[in-house]
C-alpha cells in the first residue's frame, strides 16, 4: 500500500472480534465496505487507502460476517440493524468532534444512518449506494451469492466494473481469501438467501431518517451500474438538502478502483471543508 502501512487492530463488538485497519494522521475517517463476494476494507479500498492516509487518520472497518471481522453465530446473518450498531460502537471509539464517513454500496445506507443518528459525523461520502429502492438484476444476483471456482467470482465482479481489466492478479488476491474461507460460501449464500429484494427493502432509509441528515453529503455513482441502480443515489440525493450527486461515466459499481481520481478529489474537497483538519505530509 505504497509508503503508507496500514495495521490492524481489533476491538469487541456484542462478544464478536472486529478487525480495524488503521493508518495516517489528521483528521478522522470512517470507511465502510461493500457486500459483494470477498468484500473487506482491504477489498473495496485498497487503492485509495494511500492517498487518504497520507491526509486522514483512517478507521476502515470490515463488517462482522465479512473480511477479518467475526460471522455472526446464529442467523440471520443478513442483519442490516446489527451492522449500524457495529458502525456506531467504532464511532464511539474514534477520538475528536467531528468525523468523516465513506461507505461503500449497502454501507452508503449505513453511513447515512450514521449521520443521522450522531452530530459528531460532519459529512458522509458514498459510493455506488443502497438506500433507496430499485430492480434487482442477474448480476446483482450474481453479488449476492458466493462464488466457489475464480471463474465464478470473476464473473460476479464483472457484473460490478465497467473496464473488466481492474479485475487483475491484485485485485482477486485482496478477495479470493475472504471468498474460499472454509465454510464461508454456506455462512455466505445464507446471509443473502431468496430474493434479493428483502435485502434492497432492509437497507432502504425512510424520511424520517433522511430528514435528520443536516451534514454535507457527496453521492457517486457509476453511470453504468447494473447491479445497483444509479435511481438510489438519484432518489437519496433528492431528499438531502445538503448533497452533491455525480453520477461518472465509464464506470459501474466499483468507483474507488474505476474512477480513483475523481473518489480522491471529492474526498479532500468534501471532508477538508467539513473537517477543518488537513495533516501535512
Amino acid at each position: 500500500m505504497s509508503t503508507i502501512e496500514m495495521r490492524e487492530e481489533q476491538f469487541a463488538f456484542e462478544d464478536m472480534p472486529v478487525t480495524v485497519y488503521r493508518g495516517g494522521a489528521g483528521a478522522p475517517l470512517l470507511m465502510i465496505h461493500g457486500s459483494g463476494p470477498g468484500a473487506s476494507s482491504i477489498g473495496n479500498w485498497r487503492t485509495v487507502l494511500p492517498a487518504l492516509a497520507a491526509r486522514y487518520d483512517l478507521y476502515a472497518m470490515d463488517l462482522i460476517g465479512f473480511g477479518k471481522s467475526a460471522r455472526k453465530p446464529s442467523a440471520p446473518f443478513f442483519d442490516f440493524d446489527l451492522w449500524v450498531r457495529q458502525a456506531k460502537a467504532l464511532l464511539e471509539r474514534v477520538p475528536g468532534e467531528k468525523v468523516g464517513v465513506i461507505g461503500h454500496s449497502i454501507s452508503g445506507a449505513i453511513a447515512l444512518t450514521l449521520a443521522a443518528a450522531s452530530p459528531r459525523v460532519a459529512a458522509v461520502l458514498t459510493t455506488g449506494t443502497m438506500g433507496a429502492p430499485f430492480e434487482a438484476t442477474d448480476a446483482t444476483r450474481r453479488c449476492w451469492r458466493c462464488p466457489t471456482t475464480r471463474e465464478e467470482l470473476v464473473l460476479a465482479l464483472q457484473g460490478l466494473i465497467h473496464d473488466t481489466s481492474v479485475i487483475d492478479e491484485a485485485y482477486l488476491a485482496a478477495r479470493e481469501p475472504v471468498v474460499f474461507a472454509p465454510g464461508y460460501a454456506e455462512y455466505f449464500d445464507s446471509m443473502f438467501a431468496g430474493e434479493p429484494s428483502q435485502y434492497i427493502r432492509a437497507a432502504t432509509l425512510d424520511d424520517a431518517t433522511l430528514a435528520r441528515i443536516l451534514c454535507p453529503v457527496a453521492l457517486l455513482h457509476g453511470r453504468d451500474d447494473i447491479a445497483f441502480a444509479p435511481s438510489s443515489s438519484v432518489q437519496i440525493a433528492r431528499r438531502l438538502p445538503h448533497a452533491d450527486l455525480a453520477l461518472l461515466s465509464d464506470c459501474s459499481h466499483s468507483v474507488a478502483f474505476e474512477r480513483t481520481d475523481v473518489f480522491l478529489a471529492t474526498a479532500q474537497r468534501l471532508f477538508d471543508a467539513a473537517l477543518g483538519s488537513v495533516n501535512p505530509q
